[in-house]
């Protein structure tokens, strides 16, 4: 089997209704997506996903002018080997960033080739699943104007609560006081319901005001406080996860198994949370647990992107051991993104969904998706 051409797809719409996390405000949804084709007739879908406000014509410019020309020809099987020439062919200029994010899309579809070629899901692939279906967590709490949205926010926590979800993770950064507004606001309206809590300030804060937050927050029972610092700085991530008893979370933004290897080296992180669209594909992935997991820390992926990116994650999130074993360990979940995305529940034929809380593994062969083309071409820039 060879690989004959290599597709990109770059997808993007404006947003009805804008929202804003701490860094900024979104107001279209974007997607790179890539199609891997072979001379066998199978062909495999990856995405490299949009990071932030990132356009997606940056990665699929990396993969037409830069990764095309070295793959074409060479049998698609071969991940292992095939990703290490990406790597080493762009180490100079790609080590991290939005040409990370293209060889993850790419190396994503090889591995969908493979699970086809062999009629397995990629799961399979990856030594197996450890669960039959994944806790879903509801990923939103964005601002629609800014500060001072707490009551709505609370709204939309029992919202969310009432879809059946038992974890949600807050979107914070916003000042500390409106943070913590939004948290008592939050609190109060799950109050007596069976429900985890997360936050995420997207590193909105230097190191002071990100253990000032913490510390209002340690009577919470928070599963983690994620990305309180910015990633560049992992002595900062050390600084405050000793001076916090809440666990320290953060990885989206770093990538592969030796950017991973810096940042656990400095005991910065309770749980990584490599994205599988950026941080190398299934097989950077698959070494950084690895890696994580030989230091004492948790893998819990970031998971954002499109329908392709969503299932792709899933078929990784159900391999990956727990970190400390017990008979009632504390599994992986699912972040499942409940913000608008006008195309993600429509690009895949059968999309990645939550009911009462759970996402059940599917069992097609590959990451499990048929792409509706008639959606590349409507969202096609």
């Amino acid at each position: 089997m060879k690989i004959t051409d290599i597709r990109t797809y770059c997808l993007s719409t404006p947003l009805e209704t804008p929202f804003a996390y701490s860094q900024g405000w979104v107001k279209a949804r974007g997607a790179t997506l890539v199609e891997v084709l072979t001379d066998a007739g199978v062909s495999g879908w990856g995405e490299s996903i949009c990071m932030g406000l990132q356009p997606p014509q940056i990665a699929a410019a990396a993969i037409e002018h830069a990764l095309k020309p070295i793959l074409l020809g060479a049998d698609p099987r071969d991940v292992e080997v095939l990703w290490h020439r990406m790597y080493h062919h762009t180490r100079d200029y790609g080590q991290k960033g939005a040409l990370m994010g293209a060889l993850s899309g790419v190396d994503i579809a090889l591995w969908d080739v493979a699970g086809k070629s062999l009629g397995v899901p990629v799961h399979r692939l990856l030594g197996g699943a450890f669960r039959s279906r994944v806790e879903a967590y509801a990923t939103g709490f964005y601002r629609l104007r800014g500060p001072g949205e707490a009551k709505r926010l609370a709204d939309e926590a029992a919202s969310h609560r009432k879809n059946g979800f038992r974890a949600m993770k807050v979107k914070l950064g916003f000042g500390i006081e409106d943070d913590l507004a939004v948290m008592r606001a939050v609190r109060e309206a799950l109050a007596g319901e069976p429900v985890t809590l997360m936050i995420d300030s997207n590193h909105a804060y230097g190191v002071a005001d990100a253990i000032r937050l913490g510390r209002a927050l340690e009577d919470a029972g928070l599963r983690w406080y994620e990305e309180p610092v910015v990633p560049e700085r992992p002595a900062d991530y050390r600084a405050v996860r000793e001076a916090l008893d809440i666990p320290i979370a953060g990885g989206e933004n770093e990538y592969t198994l030796f950017g991973f290897q810096g940042l656990l080296a400095q005991g910065a992180l309770d749980v990584a949370q490599p994205d599988l669209c950026c941080c190398g594909g299934f097989t950077a992935a698959k070494h950084i647990v690895a890696l994580a997991h030989a230091q004492g820390v948790q893998v819990n992926p970031h998971v954002w992107g499109s329908g392709v990116g969503q299932a792709a994650s899933l078929q990784w999130i159900a391999s990956i051991p727990v970190a400390h074993h017990a008979l009632f360990a504390a599994e992986p979940v699912f972040e499942y993104d409940t913000s608008s995305h006008p195309f993600r529940s429509r690009l895949v034929k059968e999309p990645v969904l939550q009911h009462e809380g759970w996402i059940e593994l599917p069992r097609r062969p590959g990451i499990g998706v048929e792409v509706n083309r008639d959606v590349l071409e409507e969202f096609a820039v």
